[in-house]
């Protein structure tokens, strides 16, 4: 008989844009950049012209690049007697991690206004974070959830 996980998750980045709505807030910005473009242009400010279109060049770039960190992604099994981590960078490269449950301990790093901040296996060896690019309110839900697993596995 095949043992099912005390806890299962796939921890992915939040993606704001979708590649249609890149290419509609670019669109947008053209039209906007073009307007005091044109009167510059006229006024024989050209060089203000190539200036509005490094901006959106710039805008696209930065989109493009927070959409290529949606291809990471951590997933997180807790067994009653393992606790396995897999890590993967948007580039393809997998790190994978694997605890016992019980020389474990869920660490919730917190600020000053209480939003958590980071969330650590600690280990007699040292820590590892996990969930790093996730916002305060999903690590905080996440930690809700993950250490009521783990008190579970060392029950």
């Amino acid at each position: 008989m095949t043992q099912s996980p005390l806890f299962a998750a796939l921890l992915t980045p939040h993606r704001s844009l979708s590649p249609k709505a890149i290419r509609w807030v670019i669109a947008i910005t053209c039209v906007f950049a073009s307007i005091p473009g044109i009167a510059f242009y006229a006024m024989g400010a050209w060089p203000v012209v190539g200036l509005l279109g490094l901006d959106v060049l710039l805008l696209y770039w930065a989109l493009t690049a927070s959409l290529r960190d949606t291809e990471m992604f951590e997933e997180i099994t807790l067994w009653p007697d393992a606790l396995d981590i897999r890590h993967v960078t948007k580039k393809g490269r997998e790190t994978a991690l694997s605890f016992n449950p019980f020389f474990i301990r869920l660490s919730v790093v917190r600020d000053n206004e209480d939003r958590v901040t980071a969330l650590k296996i600690v280990t007699r060896e040292g820590e590892t974070e996990i969930g790093r690019f996730l916002t305060p309110d999903d690590k905080a839900s996440f930690a809700d959830a993950f250490g009521h697993a783990l008190s579970r596995a060392k029950r």
